[in-house]
Formats: structure tokens, sequence, C-alpha cells
């Protein structure tokens, strides 16, 4: 695999690990008790960390990208394992 492949593979990791661990841990302004400015919706984030947010989703998609890679390396699962899902719908 090339270290472009890499990047890109983790790249993607990283942006679909993003939209998992963004919603977790934060609290709207109404479940803060948090005072509202005029127009705010009640349901933004009181308390969003962008720091934590970024922790969060590099170490999950690092771990995340490693065991896909030690997959490809190993073959644990390929697109044989999949084949008894596919055995009986073409013969009808």
């Amino acid at each position: 695999m090339s270290w472009i492949s890499i990047i890109a593979i983790y790249a993607l990791f990283w942006v679909l690990t993003a939209f998992v661990v963004l919603p977790f841990g934060i609290k709207s302004m109404d479940e803060a008790g948090a005072e509202k400015l005029l127009g705010q919706d009640h349901g933004s984030p009181a308390n969003f960390q962008p720091k934590k947010i970024l922790l969060r989703t590099t170490l999950l998609s690092a771990a995340l990208f490693g065991l896909y890679y030690v997959n490809y390396v190993y073959g644990w699962i390929d697109r044989h394992s999949f084949d008894a899902l596919y055995s009986g719908m073409g013969n009808s």
C-alpha cells in the first residue's frame, strides 16, 4: 500500500469518526440551563470543546485505521469472506 493510499484512507476514517464522535458529551443550552441570546437555537451546544473532539476523533480513527491496516496485511477478512451471503441470490 502506498503512502498516498494510507493518508487518503486514514483521512476517510478520520472524517467518518468525527461525525460519530461529535454528539457525545454535548449538552444543549436547555439541558445545561444556560442563558440563551436572542435568536439562539435551544439545541445549540452549551459546552462545545473542539480540542477534546479532535483528540477523541484522532485516537479512535487511528485505532480503526490500525485494525484496517493489520487486516490488509494479514488478510483476515477479504472479499471471499462474503461469498456465503450471495451464494443463493442468483439462482431464482
